[in-house]
């Protein structure tokens, strides 16, 4: 097989090689230092635009008239919530503090966060449902908005956090993610199908421009881990935490999803989350330390998603 066959093959596993080895090389190569430093920004700035660029693509083929909740919806929101508040009844109830805190609130972050923006791009890979996946990724950041101000000023002194700012902000945040390309694409299916229809006939587009975005999210959590302060038996340890609790959302999900023939859309809606989001939410409001979790969770879930794609394939 050639090489771009096989990047097509296994996309996002090469997605997160190239990002890992890519910060390793810079990283590593003093004489590239001055040049990592000046293309950081760069980076930053191009995260959004592929996110963007992923969602537009994925809703000029959505179906906005069949965008309706349905009852796995309930099941999947419930159980988040509960996980949310077992997290938290742990946190505060066992009166955690140093690094069984820091654990603690990274797998916070982990289940508290919403269902990932790019989710209905690996849903549609693997035969689900489009706009089920979709009204529920709506459904999940405005639950997260309205979670995150109520638990994180419970944390401690360190999380100063007033209601009605976060829940502002985090909606901005949603906005900016899932709104406006919902609304450019909605103008494009109605005002210009042509060009809908050369978007939506390339094959695959907005897997392929989440696998770029793979690459950007890939080196980012690289450099967080490496730049950590704190042990290596440590980072193992909340790596680990993360993997586990990666694997019990995306069973409990597919186990949820059974009852009601959707087992696919459950799955990729609990265990799917937007690990970006929670990086950030770590970082503004928790202990920093606290964003190696879901740094790790990203890892994981795309290995997990690349196996899922690759059963689903290999069924074809």
């Amino acid at each position: 097989m050639s090489i771009v066959s096989i990047i097509k093959k296994w996309t996002l596993p090469a997605s997160i090689l190239i990002g890992v080895l890519g910060y390793l090389f810079f990283a590593l190569v003093p004489a590239l230092d001055s040049f990592a430093r000046l293309m950081d920004p760069v980076f930053a700035q191009l995260l959004p635009l592929f996110m963007f660029s992923v969602l537009f693509v994925t809703f000029c083929k959505v179906d906005f008239r069949r965008m309706r909740p349905v009852r796995w919806h309930l099941w999947i929101a419930l159980s988040q919530m509960a996980c949310v508040c077992a997290v938290m009844l742990l946190i505060i109830g066992g009166r955690l503090e140093g690094r069984a805190l820091v654990l603690a609130e990274s797998m916070l972050t982990c289940v508290i966060c919403p269902c990932a923006s790019a989710a209905p791009v690996v849903t549609q890979k693997l035969g689900g449902n489009l706009e089920e996946m979709t009204t529920y990724t709506f459904m999940s950041n405005f639950m997260t908005a309205l979670a995150v101000p109520l638990c994180f000023p419970m944390l401690g002194e360190h999380c100063d956090m007033q209601f009605v700012a976060a829940f502002t902000l985090i909606l901005y945040k949603v906005c900016a993610i899932l709104v406006l390309p919902m609304l450019l694409a909605h103008v494009v299916k109605r005002y210009m199908p042509g060009l809908c229809r050369r978007i939506t006939g390339v094959k695959d587009l907005s897997f392929y421009l989440w696998g770029c975005s793979l690459v950007i999210v890939s080196g980012t959590t690289m450099k967080n881990i490496l730049n950590a302060s704190a042990s290596v038996g440590f980072l193992i340890v909340i790596a680990a935490s993360a993997l586990v609790l990666c694997l019990l959302q995306f069973v409990c999900g597919r186990m949820i999803g059974r009852r009601f023939g959707e087992k696919v859309n459950a799955g990729q809606a609990f265990g799917q989350k937007n690990t970006t989001f929670a990086i950030w939410m770590a970082c503004a409001y928790l202990t920093p330390l606290s964003s190696v979790g879901p740094g790790c969770y990203i890892l994981w879930q795309n290995i997990i998603n690349s196996w899922e794609i690759w059963g689903a394939q290999r069924k074809k």
